[in-house]
């Protein structure tokens, strides 16, 4: 006791000068508090309500003697009283319980007003005979049942339950002692405690101390103990704890016995307990003074003492504590904020006090963190470093971590360092700069334990920063823990970087990327592809195939529907950019495996640009080895020139090697270009004017014949063999070619014999079998011919001396032929026109005797017709102005007639004619022969009219 601190952590409110109100007359014999009030009881009768400072608020009459008991309810404005009144009949006990609604006042004259009393009860009854009142206790249960438990001098307790207002109410007496002689316990104090639906009763009285259980019927007594205490040396703890206090010392009960005990030496006048605080009013035998102390028994200290009066009664209201004197006078006494208290310890360095303090008293963290943080700067100051960091890391949360790293950045305090930033990662609260630092601590430190603890823990991913982690340790050639820290993370980017880039593991690298998700595994491909393909290019390709036909070879064919959804190998060409000859290999496999992939146009195209480039190698590897700019130019580079010319001749061995090489993959490209152009497609699986820009760029031959063949560019077919003067490929071209009556350009012979005719050497044999072809699908008149071949000085006139004889003769026979139609063309044409001048003059004679229509005798009336045919007027019915034997002949002459005029108006048509004939000089003069393109004249014709018609009734 006399080794407990004492600290003024309360003071005296209202500067001392607190007193009870000259308004309230006569001794004091009880008082309560609540909701804001402070009420006493007087042994006139008079219970007084007092405002905060105890100023009088009104009193009014209760009793009609003494107030012996009262108490303020909390959940209900009211006042339960016991008191004295007249005695109506000597029978009755003048002692009665009153209840008062406080909330109700009932004016009584002028100057006074008395609440209404809600219930009146008289407390003892023929079965509860009448006893000296030792103590009240009343428990609120739900409104409006109240539980009265009434201890009395002989060791029983009435207990009374229920509505007062209403009078309904139970009654049961508990027995304390079981006394066999006349001596009597008296019951020195009650006190309730619910948990849960338990509701159990404290009593003590001065010999022991009893538990009943009043959930239990009957009540179930148990005996804590066989010593007891006086009257007023009882209290309840906020935790439902009994607390009686004896001349040694001061004992807590539980439900199951005796608990702890605080040794406070003097007499224990009145026990209080208020917001964890022991209260205490001791008196000293020896100097007959009282002395009211404040324990603070958690922290084991004197929050406040002071030397008082008689203090006769204690009451807690308004946040202080108030103690009412035997003098009528009062103290007040209130508790110091909490900066107050804490200001006075750190004066005085008791910073573990006030830690206690602050725990204790269930401050918010942010001030416990504060008192821990100037704890931590003083034993800094002190250089306790390892104390000072171990309130440091209890500010975690709360305190700025760079304040405590500041202070420890020294490397002679890095283990100290080391633990706080190691606390902070477990506390989920350090940022990448900590773990940086931490990271850098360990490798400093070289503890290698540590950084597996830290790297290897189970929730190591949700304590720091992983890309941070990694790269602290890389930086350090912690390799290892960093492959660990990126596995587990996930970061496949981070793992593969270090075992490519640091580690050279090329194997480990691919094996690791198998491992993956397909979609993961191809990320990784596209970006560390170039390093792979380097220094394992046929395991590279192997994951590519198994990563763009997803395990192709057990599959079989895939569908295109599913192979749509895997990764093309498109995606990775970037990888192969100074590796042709792997990427080659790469697009050979896949296209081996899959023929219907949805990126094969830009597969083939790939593959053509391998197989007819002349040289493999990308013009720019050269030159980029050499530190020469890049350069894109087609053909030999300018590093492999000097090259060359420096060293001499490349040995042969590899020209020849470089010569099959390019041959094998000529051969490749065309069976490529065949392949996926076929007879029976209508566009190829390439890009046809990028593999004509190949070929041509790399004077691939083969390949620009199929394609303009494949296009139908016949001239451009045979200007490649003019080019190359291939004569013989080229004659045999034109036979394939030129045949009009297999599709075939005829044309070509044409362009052929102008290429022979402007050649300038001796070509007889070619120009022979050329005209050959011209003389018999008669492609050019023999005028243009001549032309032609006459700009050919080499060649003489015996080359085309039978080609010219044989088309005169032909020439001569059309010219006889043409005559004889002449000549026959103009004898139809005199008899025609003389037929017409006897119609015109001349009677004609109809001789007919029978119908031409019925074949009977001719009979009036009849109709004769100018064409000789004569017919009954019946037979001919509706129709007697043509003749129906010449009319069909003449409507198809007019018909005829009628469809050359339209022709003539279709001008399209009739240059289409003159482009398509071999002879176009024969089509016009077709057309003029027709009278289709002469000037006619309108004339009336009806003369003409071979239908014109004569009818009579007779001859």
């Amino acid at each position: 006791m006399y080794q407990w601190r004492k600290f003024e952590f309360f003071e005296e409110k209202y500067s001392g000068k607190c007193s009870i109100p000259e308004e309230v007359n006569g001794k004091i014999e009880c008082c309560s508090s609540g909701r804001g009030k402070v009420i006493v009881g007087g042994d006139d009768g008079t219970v007084s309500l007092l405002d905060r400072g105890l100023k009088f608020n009104y009193g009014f009459q209760a009793h009609s003697s003494s107030v012996l008991f009262l108490q303020q309810l909390k959940q209900r404005n009211f006042l339960v009283t016991i008191g004295e009144d007249e005695q109506i009949t000597p029978q009755q006990s003048a002692l009665c319980l009153k209840v008062f609604d406080l909330d109700k006042i009932q004016p009584e004259g002028s100057s006074t007003t008395t609440p209404d009393c809600v219930g009146i009860l008289r407390i003892f009854t023929n079965q509860f005979p009448e006893a000296k009142i030792t103590s009240f206790l009343v428990l609120e249960e739900v409104p409006p049942i109240l539980l009265m438990a009434i201890g009395l001098d002989n060791g029983f307790i009435y207990c009374i339950k229920g509505d007062i207002a209403r009078e309904r109410i139970t009654r049961f007496k508990l027995q304390v002692e079981n006394h066999s002689g006349k001596t009597l316990s008296s019951i020195t104090g009650l006190g309730f405690r619910v948990d849960g639906q338990s509701l159990q009763l404290f009593a003590a009285t001065p010999s022991s101390v009893s538990l009943f259980t009043l959930h239990d019927q009957p009540p179930r007594r148990q005996t804590l103990d066989q010593i007891g205490c006086n009257s007023g040396s009882i209290a309840m703890s906020d935790r439902a704890e009994l607390i009686i206090g004896r001349p040694e010392a001061v004992y807590f009960y539980e439900v199951d016995g005796r608990g702890p005990c605080w040794a406070f030496e003097g007499e224990k006048k009145l026990l209080g307990w208020f917001r964890g605080y022991l209260l205490c009013v001791i008196a000293d035998q020896r100097t007959g003074k009282y002395t009211f102390n404040i324990y603070d028994l958690k922290n084991r200290l004197i929050a406040h003492s002071v030397s008082v009066k008689e203090v006769s009664h204690m009451l807690y209201e308004w946040g202080n504590i108030i103690l009412i004197m035997a003098d009528k006078s009062a103290l007040c006494i209130g508790e110091k904020d909490m900066e107050s208290k804490l200001d006075m310890l750190f004066k005085k360095n008791l910073y573990t006090v006030a830690i206690n303090l602050v725990q204790t008293q269930q401050a918010d963290a942010a001030a416990t963190a504060e008192v821990l943080r100037k704890y931590g700067d003083h034993l800094y100051s002190k250089q306790d470093y390892d104390e000072a960091m171990s309130q440091y890391i209890n500010t975690i949360g709360h305190l700025e971590p760079s304040y405590v790293i500041q202070k420890f950045l020294d490397a002679q305090r890095i283990y100290n360092l080391t633990n706080y930033l190691e606390k902070l990662h477990e506390k989920g609260l350090a940022s990448k700069d900590h773990t940086t630092l931490l990271l850098n601590c360990y490798t400093k430190l070289k503890d290698v334990e540590k950084l597996n603890l830290f790297i290897k823990s189970e929730d190591s991913e949700h304590k720091f920063d992983v890309e941070t982690a990694i790269r602290v340790c890389r930086a350090a050639s912690y390799h290892e823990h960093a492959m660990y820290v990126a596995k587990k993370a996930g970061r496949h980017e981070w793992y593969l970087k270090i075992l490519l880039e640091d580690l050279g593991r090329y194997e480990e690298a691919l094996q690791y990327i198998s491992s993956l998700e397909p979609s993961q595994a191809g990320v990784t491909i596209k970006e560390y592809g170039k390093i792979l393909i380097e220094h394992k290019p046929a395991e590279t390709i192997e994951i590519l195939i198994r990563l763009c036909t997803e395990d192709g070879n057990k599959r079989g064919s895939l569908s295109g529907a599913y192979v749509s959804i895997l990764p093309s190998p498109v995606d990775f060409l970037s990888i192969f950019i100074h590796y042709p000859q792997s990427l080659m290999d790469f697009l050979e496999k896949y296209t081996d495996k899959i023929r219907d992939s949805p990126a094969q146009v830009e597969i083939h195209n790939t593959l053509l640009e391998l197989y007819i480039s002349n040289e493999l190698n990308f013009p720019s590897l050269s030159q980029v080895n050499e530190g020469g700019d890049l350069n894109l130019n087609v053909g030999p580079s300018k590093a492999m020139m000097s090259r060359v010319q420096s060293n001499g001749t490349i040995a042969g061995g590899k020209n020849s090697s470089e010569e099959r090489g390019r041959l094998e993959r000529r051969e490749k490209g065309l069976r490529l270009l065949k392949s996926a152009w076929t007879e029976d497609m209508e566009n190829p699986l390439y890009d046809v004017d990028l593999a004509i820009i190949l070929c041509e760029m790399n004077a691939f031959k083969e390949g620009l014949l199929y394609l303009y063949e494949k296009m139908k560019l016949y001239k451009e077919v045979i200007a490649c063999y003019m080019q190359t003067h291939d004569h013989e490929g080229l004659i045999a071209c034109c036979k394939r070619l030129g045949d009009s009556g297999k599709g075939g350009d005829a044309t070509l012979w044409a362009d052929l014999l102008k290429y022979f005719g402007e050649l300038g050497e001796d070509c007889s044999k070619e120009v022979k079998e050329v005209l050959t072809y011209i003389e018999r699908d008669n492609i050019l008149h023999p005028i243009i011919v001549l032309q032609t071949l006459s700009r050919n000085p080499c060649l003489t006139l015996s080359v085309i001396k039978d080609y010219i004889a044989r088309k005169l003769e032909q020439e001569s026979k059309m010219i006889e032929e043409d005559r004889r139609a002449i000549d026959k063309y103009q004898e139809d044409t005199t008899a025609m026109k003389k037929e017409i001048q006897d119609l015109r003059t001349n009677a004609r004679i109809f001789q007919l005797s029978k119908c031409t229509a019925c074949t009977f005798t001719l009979d009036l009336p009849a109709v004769h017709f100018m064409c000789m045919h004569s017919f009954h007027l019946r037979c001919l019915g509706d129709n007697e102005k043509e003749c129906p034997e010449c009319a069909p002949e003449y409507r198809s002459v007019l018909e005829m007639k009628r469809n050359l005029e339209q022709n003539s108006k279709d001008q399209d048509r009739f240059f289409q004619q003159v482009k398509n004939s071999k002879d176009g000089f024969s089509v016009i003069a077709e057309y003029f022969g027709k009278g289709i393109i002469s000037k006619t004249s309108n004339g009336s014709t009806a003369g003409l009219r071979s239908g014109s018609a004569s009818s009579s009734s007779g001859f």
